[in-house]
């Protein structure tokens, strides 16, 4: 399995970004998947997540800003990320959901994409 993210950067308070994941290795359409983040110093946390038929959940703290989606056909998630704010940075990084992929035992991530927003 591959986790691929993308689409992170700096931004503004207030401002927007739309991240993506591409998966390849596993067949994509059965899955659930989440979002996940890290902040400097904290634990890592989900944000949001989507089942194989596009039911959603989010975090209280992002709910109303963030929308998580998916395009089975293309094996890739996207999170939209609108009015963000300084408590946003963080790596964020794509995996199943509730429990991410593991490979030979261990918990497998991708790279993530780093997202820091400016007061």
């Amino acid at each position: 399995v591959q986790l691929v993210e993308s689409g992170g950067g700096l931004v503004q308070f207030g401002g927007s970004l739309r991240l993506s994941c591409v998966v390849s290795g596993t067949i994509f359409d059965i899955l659930s998947m989440g979002w996940y983040r890290q902040a400097p110093g904290k634990q890592r946390e989900l944000v949001a997540s989507i089942t194989r038929s596009g039911m959603t959940n989010y975090a209280e703290s992002v709910k109303g800003r963030f929308t998580i989606s998916r395009d089975n056909a293309k094996n890739t998630m996207y999170l939209q990320m609108n009015s963000l704010t300084p408590e946003g940075t963080a790596i964020y990084s794509c995996n199943l959901d509730p429990e991410p992929f593991k490979i030979r035992g261990r918990y497998y991530w991708g790279q993530g994409t780093q997202v820091t927003v400016s007061p």
